[in-house]
């Protein structure tokens, strides 16, 4: 079995309380954080983050899409992430984003774009416990599944054998196979839990 995070970007926003009791039984939150600079959308920030933090007891993974990630770790730890993700792509030193995320208490991550290779990662990859695959480009979600990505998750899983390793990106029941055939630990999914008749359904089947 594989870790479920359904994707907070695909909840109804004025519903968000509702929304977090809709998918009780999840092992954690993905909660997607955009500056409108790094990705072309805006998304949500840390009073939010806090304010679910308040209603819910599930482990927050928090995936900063911003340029500029530095100034808000401690911010978004402060307000109840668990695991901390930035893009390799992103504006700044990725070595720095790392231990100001390890000196926060939460757990250092980074996520690659679709075409970003597992090579971006250089030797500050030793001190990652997550790396987030995405086959979708990041920004907006209800995206369709690229399959090549998902190459990624077997190079890592050679290179860096005790990361989790997350797929970010379209993962739905008939999509979710592949992430696991490949080695996948986490599968985000968004409308598919979140549009789901039964989210508690939908992410069992996801899971086995």
């Amino acid at each position: 079995m594989v870790y479920i995070a359904p994707s907070l970007l695909a909840a109804d926003f004025a519903e968000l309380g509702s929304e977090l009791k809709r998918i009780e039984g999840a092992d954690m939150l993905h909660v997607d954080v955009m500056d409108g600079r790094f990705v072309p959308n805006l998304s949500i920030g840390p009073a939010v983050v806090e304010a679910l933090r308040r209603r819910t007891k599930l482990y927050f993974d928090v995936h900063l899409m911003m340029e500029d990630p530095l100034p808000y770790i401690s911010v978004f730890r402060k307000a109840g992430a668990g695991t901390i993700t930035f893009h390799v792509e992103c504006g700044e030193p990725p070595q720095e984003i790392i231990a100001a995320i390890k000196a926060s208490g939460a757990r250092p991550g980074v996520a690659l774009s679709p075409r970003t290779p597992v090579s971006a990662i250089g030797s500050w990859g030793e001190d990652l416990k997550q790396v987030t695959v995405m086959t979708v480009e990041p920004g907006f979600g209800g995206q369709k599944m690229l399959l090549d990505p998902l190459r990624k998750i077997i190079e890592l899983k050679i290179r860096f054998p005790w990361l989790m390793v997350e797929v970010d990106g379209g993962v739905n029941l008939e999509t979710a196979p592949l992430c696991k055939a490949a080695g996948a630990d986490i599968l985000v999914a968004g409308t598919s839990v979140f549009q789901a008749e039964d989210p508690y359904l939908e992410m069992r089947c996801l899971a086995i």
